[in-house]
This record gives structure tokens, C-alpha cells and sequence, in this order.
């Protein structure tokens, strides 16, 4: 069966793939420089920070797997994982939120933001395993922001959903976001001259002295504990900004939370599937749920399954919701139980009984070890209210659907692009591998801070207000992030790097490409247009934290004997545009008579995700 527009990328120098073609084309630039797949990672991440302000920024969080080629290193035959998730501010306690009348954190403004991880893990992965220099994995992103790069829709449309609250209360984001009054046009050029000039003062500040090395600390400094952070301080103390709880607050992330902190690197976790080795960032992130899902999976003969037939899609989302359940009750920066206890495949035997052929209507989280979850509060869809600028999950609109003539369920427009985030793979010639999701500092999700070009992130809304959870507001824990990337190992060495961004889709869109890759023999490319589909049974991570039972997205393109099966099934299915699900991009190297090649493939859907490779 073949689903592709298009074909995969193939080459045998290096390839990288992203979610915006000019990110691709800069870390393709460093990979014809002779940097490797780390520098061009970098410089893609950077270069994401500028082309994509509604999906990430330079005080977001990112997330990240390293994967080196050298076999014979003892700590190679695993991927490293790179944790870009800041932890909340010191001052961030159940009881200050408490006090302030909130029973969840903020989705928008000071409150929720927490320390900005992605500049720092940028910088560690470069020093630790990058050979460039700073400036020059810098200077595509510096070039982008000082002579402008094409706006793409969707940050048109980002804008104009929040302009009316950028004209009354967030001023500084309208200077910057409104020239001349109104959102920039698609396709003309959009410059951030502020951005810019910080990131040439960075690098000026770093050549003061010599040496690669004490450059990268030196720019690590000017932002951690230099005067990047003071503005960062200042603005917290003194800005009151309007939130979504409909008041203005200060915030109480702090110069000395942002120096007190450092990336933190291990080992990532893994199981084995088929003949790969799959491995995720651990259960600080929501990682574990793909390896979860497919220790469920092990014993089923996925490869029998109609890719687009319902009991694949039935059998794919009733193990998600049993994952995502886990997750909720057990994720967190706490680390309780041990992720390796929820990755035993005794226990993912235990929860693969409790698939049916009827869809489930519950929560039903596990008892690893026999622990008795503590799952939190469930607010069912609609309870809240979600049309609040700039809050929930940083989609470009909260579109509402429509009913279909027959009245059996709803219809989404089929422009509907959910998701947030962006994501970048790289291979290189000697096969070393990247699989990043950088995401937060969303130009939607706070004000502009003056004189930076850049927005606060808001993964402090992640945490919960309830005590003794594991992904409960605790200072200086970071929250349980939803950037999750991916990689898979064959005989010890990196073979496949993917992901997506999307929020709680994230996980389970990788899970379909992986499935239908490993498992159904589809090529890269043919996994990802694949029609996908996800589920909203699970407790949202973003602001309102809604859960919606039962639910089930399908792209149009699933046969309507498959959607009428599901329904039969008890799923409440909503049909959505015919590309309207996830937007994954992978790299992949293997043998080909003797030598190596690499192969790539990004998404059609939103028609900005791009893979070069020679």
C-alpha cells in the first residue's frame, strides 16, 4: 500500500530533516562545512528559534537524543539524552498559587513560565559533541533575524489571534509583531533586529577570549548569569502581565534560578522491538509512553494489520489511552516508580489484557510494583473555558467543529493544523545522529521582553496544584514536558532518528510511523503521509487540562468502513482533514552493498517541513 506524495530523501553524505525548510538548509550548510550531525543540529535549532516565533523561541525548553556512530565507545550503544527542560522558579509553591485564587497554573504569562533550557543545551550538545565554533553554527539564525526570512501562514494567523491583546496589554510583543499595525503577510519578509544584535552581543562577548571551549562557557555566562538574566529578573519583578486567569500577575522566576542551573545529560531509556533498540528520554519527559505502547504491542502481529483498517487504529488507540494513563499517574520529575518498572514486559502483559473490543470510557493507570496510583483532577472537555488568547495547547486557533449532514459526529475544517513545536533529525557521513523537539517561548505565550526580541516560556503549566503527585508543583522541579523525540539502534549503532511536534500527539504520532516502518515495511516518507489519527482520552498537559473520553481523531483519507467499525466500537470518532495529523520529519543511515547511505523525509502537512541530504 503506498501513501506517498513524494519520494524519501536519499544520499550517502548526510541528510537533515525539520519542520521548516530553512532550518533543514542550514544544518545541511554545516554538514558541507564538514561540521557533524551535533553542529548541525545546533545551527538548525537556532535557525528554528527565529523562522518559527509561534512554535519556539530563545527561552524555550528543548529536548534532545545524541547518538554517536563510534560503536566502540563504551557509552555508544546508547543514545544520550539531553535534558533542555528548566526546572520552575524556587519561589514557584502550591500554596503562592494557592494564594493567588488559581487552582491551575496559568497557561499564558509570568506565572507559568520556568527557567529557559534550550540556549543552554544548544551550547552543551556543541561544546560536548560538536567540532564548530560558535559563531558558526550562530550565524544563520543571526542572518534570518537581521535581514528577514518569508512568514510562513500560520505565523500570520498566530498573530492576528493575539493582536488584540498585544494592542492593549502586551506592547512591546505589538512593536515587534504589528508592523505598521497589523501581522505581517504570508510570504513577506518579517526581521527580529533585536534578536539579532543579542545574539552578535552574545558572540562578542564569547571571542573576548580564545579557545573554542571557554567561548561556548563565556556565551553560557552572558545568558545564565550575565545580562540575559538580569533582563529576564527585571522583567519578572516588575511586568505585570495579563494571563489567562484574566488578571495580570508578576512573575517569580529569578536571575538566581536561571544561574543555579545547568542541562543535565544521561543515559536515555530503552526497550528492544523487532530487530532495533528504541530509546526515549526519561520519565521526566512523556517519552516512555511510545516504549510503553510498544511493549503492549509486542506480541500482536502488527505487520498483518490493514495500516488503514479498524482494527489496527482500534488496537493502536486503546494502548495509547493505557499508556497516557501511566503517564498522568506516574511521570514526573519525581521519579516514582522507576521507568524501568512500567517498561517490564511482565506488567505491559498485565496491560495488554485489559485491551478490549469495545473503547474504553475510563482511566485506567496501572499499579507498577504495586503502587496505588494517584491520578489528578479530571475536567472533562468543555468544563472550562478554552478561548482565552493565547492559552491551551499553542495551537494557531481553538477552531470549533462543525456537525456533518447526517448529524453522527463531528466534522473538523479541513485546515485544521493542531500541534505546536518544532523538531529537527540529522545524520551525517559518519553516522552520527540527532533527534531534538525544541518548543516554548512561543510569541503567543508572553510578552516580548524589551531589548531581547524574545518571549518567556510557560512549561510551568505542566505542573499541578494538588499535592503529592508525581508531576506536582515542587520548587525547582522540572515540569513533566511533552518533547519527546526518538531513536532507534540496530546492532548497537543509531539507525533511525524521528518525531513530530504536537503536544500529547506527539507520542502517538511517532508510534504510527514507527509501526508502520518497523512493522507494516512502509519507507520513511510512506510513514509519515500515511493517514494518521490520535486521541484525546488522556488528561491534557496544556491549560485547561481537559480530558475528552472516548474521542478519536482520523484523518478523511481512512476508509468510512473503517470510521463506521470504530464508531460501532464505541469510539467517539471525529473525521478531520485529509492532513490535518502530526508533523514528523526522520533520518535514517544504513548499509547498501557495503556502503553507507542515508535517507530522510519530512511532512507534507503544513506545507513547511523539509529534507535535504546528498
Amino acid at each position: 500500500m503506498t501513501f506517498t506524495t513524494r519520494p524519501e530523501i536519499q544520499g550517502t553524505y548526510g541528510a537533515v530533516a525539520s519542520t521548516h525548510w530553512l532550518a533543514s538548509a542550514a544544518g545541511m550548510r554545516i554538514l558541507e562545512l564538514d561540521g557533524n550531525a551535533f553542529d548541525a543540529a545546533v545551527a538548525s535549532g537556532f535557525v528554528l528559534q527565529v523562522v518559527e516565533p509561534h512554535l519556539n523561541g530563545p527561552a524555550g525548553d528543548v529536548t534532545l537524543l545524541a547518538g554517536r556512530a563510534d560503536a566502540g565507545r563504551a557509552d555508544a550503544a546508547r543514545p544520550i539524552s539531553y535534558c533542555g527542560q528548566g526546572p520552575v522558579p524556587m519561589a514557584a509553591t502550591i500554596g503562592y498559587y494557592r494564594g493567588l485564587g488559581l487552582d491551575v497554573v496559568p497557561g499564558t504569562g509570568q506565572l507559568a513560565a520556568c527557567v529557559p533550557g534550550a540556549f543552554g543545551t544548544w551550547l552543551r550538545l556543541l561544546r560536548e559533541e560538536g567540532t564548530m565554533r560558535l559563531r558558526s553554527v550562530l550565524e544563520p539564525a543571526i542572518a534570518y533575524a537581521a535581514n528577514g526570512y518569508p512568514v510562513v501562514e500560520r505565523i500570520s494567523a498566530t498573530i492576528a489571534s493575539v493582536q488584540s491583546l498585544f494592542e492593549s496589554e502586551w506592547t512591546a510583543s505589538a512593536a515587534l509583531y504589528l508592523p505598521g499595525g497589523a501581522p505581517p503577510r504570508p510570504g513577506t519578509l518579517f526581521r527580529n533586529p533585536e534578536l539579532a544584535a543579542l545574539f552578535e552581543a552574545i558572540l562578542n562577548h564569547a571571542e573576548a577570549v580564545s579557545g573554542r571551549d571557554a567561548q561556548i562557557e563565556r556565551a553560557h555566562d552572558y545568558w545564565y548569569r550575565g545580562p540575559v538574566a538580569e533582563a529576564i529578573d527585571k522583567f519578572s519583578r516588575t511586568q505585570a502581565v495579563m494571563d489567562v486567569s484574566g488578571n495580570r500577575h508578576t512573575g517569580i522566576l529569578r536571575g538566581s534560578d536561571l544561574a543555579n542551573w545547568a542541562p543535565e545529560v544521561e543515559p536515555a531509556v530503552g526497550i528492544a522491538y523487532r530487530d532495533t533498540e528504541i530509546w526515549k528520554c526519561p520519565g521526566w519527559s512523556q517519552g516512555p509512553v511510545l516504549l510503553q505502547a510498544l511493549q503492549i504491542l509486542q506480541g500482536h502481529n502488527i505487520a498483518a494489520l490493514d495500516p488503514t483498517g479498524p482494527d489496527f487504529v482500534h488496537l493502536v488507540a486503546e494502548t495509547i489511552k493505557l499508556a497516557m494513563a501511566d503517564r498522568d499517574a506516574w511521570y514526573g520529575d519525581a521519579n516514582v516508580p522507576p521507568i524501568e518498572t512500567l517498561l517490564d514486559p511482565a506488567y505491559a502483559a498485565a496491560r495488554a489484557a485489559l485491551v478490549e473490543e469495545r473503547a474504553s470510557d475510563t482511566l485506567r493507570p496501572g499499579f507498577p510494583g504495586g503502587r496505588a496510583p494517584h491520578m489528578p483532577p479530571i475536567r472533562r472537555s468543555g468544563d472550562t473555558a478554552t478561548s482565552v488568547a493565547g492559552g491551551g495547547e499553542p495551537t494557531v486557533a481553538r477552531l470549533h467543529p462543525s456537525i456533518d449532514p447526517q448529524g453522527e459526529a463531528p466534522v473538523l475544517p479541513t485546515d485544521l493544523q493542531r500541534g505546536d513545536t518544532c523538531h529537527v533529525d540529522v545524520v551525517d557521513r559518519w553516522g552520527n545522529m540527532v533527534s531534538a523537539t525544541p518548543s516554548g517561548g512561543w510569541l503567543q505565550s508572553n510578552p516580548v521582553i524589551p531589548g531581547m526580541g524574545f518571549a518567556l516560556n510557560t512549561r510551568t503549566q505542566m505542573c499541578w496544584l494538588e499535592d503529592g503527585l508525581t508531576s506536582s508543583l515542587v520548587p525547582g522541579k522540572r515540569p513533566r514536558t511533552t518533547l519527546t523525540p526518538s531513536m532507534a539502534f540496530r546492532d548497537g549503532r543509531p539507525a533511525i532518528a524521528f518525531g513530530t511536534p504536537g503536544g500529547d500527539q506527539q507520542d502517538q504520532w511517532s508510534l504510527l510511523f514507527f509501526l508502520r516502518h518497523i512493522d507494516q515495511g512502509l519507507n520513511l516518507q510512506e510513514a509519515i503521509e500515511a493517514p494518521a489519527f490520535h486521541t484525546d482520552h488522556l488528561i491534557a498537559s496544556f491549560w485547561p487540562r481537559e480530558i475528552d473520553p472516548q474521542s478519536l481523531i482520523l484523518e478523511d483519507r481512512f476508509p468510512s468502513a473503517t470510521v463506521d467499525e470504530l464508531r460501532r466500537r464505541g469510539h467517539r470518532v471525529t473525521v478531520a482533514g485529509p492532513w490535518s495529523e502530526g508533523r514528523l520529519s526522520a533520518c535514517a543511515t544504513m548499509q547498501v552493498n557495503g556502503q553507507r547511505q542515508v535517507r530522510a523525509a519530512a511532512n507534507p502537512r503544513g506545507m513547511q517541513g523539509y529534507a535535504v541530504g546528498r
